[in-house]
């Protein structure tokens, strides 16, 4: 019994030292891969950041530029022509404001979904007011009357026009995205 337990301890006496060993060596490589990837990580984050960010501001931008170029101070001049009559000024002005929607569709893809929503509610918008104050006129009167009416109606509205509301939307948006990075 004495020469087992001799040598038990005599393997114990190697072994252990070495099994220590193990476990710290585990440990180390364990704790050396974690901040690896962690590292790896933050740098992939501050990468994609880099690339998406710019990409957001752009999709403000072109948003924002939509709200200009819809805007009824801007439109209603851009589109109409003298010969025109109240259904085919309708029609053009209609059409601009999709045309106008479907070319920034892309943009929903970096911007939340709250301005996305205010977006299109101010096409839609704009759309019916136009529709509404045609509906009123003979579709054969000249587009000056419809041109008319709209007109009054922007400079007679004492409300914020909706464009307007969309613009200060984006631009709030844009700038928590500047300030606090794409999480905003």
């Amino acid at each position: 019994m004495d020469s087992f337990l001799n040598a038990f301890l005599e393997i114990l006496k190697y072994t252990l030292p070495a099994l220590i060993m193990l476990i710290v060596t585990y440990m180390i490589v364990s704790k050396f891969l974690t901040e690896q990837t962690t590292r790896k990580q933050l740098a992939l984050f501050h990468e994609t950041q880099n690339i998406t960010i710019p990409l957001r501001l752009q999709a403000y931008e072109r948003l924002a530029l939509y709200m200009e170029r819809i805007s009824p101070r801007n439109l209603l001049n851009r589109v109409y022509q003298k010969d025109m009559n109240v259904a085919v000024y309708e029609a053009m002005l209609v059409q601009t404001i999709k045309a106008e929607f479907d070319h920034n569709l892309a943009q929903q893809i970096y911007v939340s979904r709250g301005v996305w929503e205010t977006v299109r509610g101010v096409k839609e918008q704009e759309i019916n007011i136009i529709n509404t104050m045609a509906r009123r006129l003979n579709p054969e009167a000249p587009a000056k009357e419809l041109h008319k009416i709209l007109m009054e109606y922007i400079l007679t509205d004492e409300g914020a026009q909706p464009t307007e509301v969309a613009l200060q939307v984006i631009t709030d948006e844009s700038r928590r995205v500047l300030t606090h990075g794409p999480q905003a």
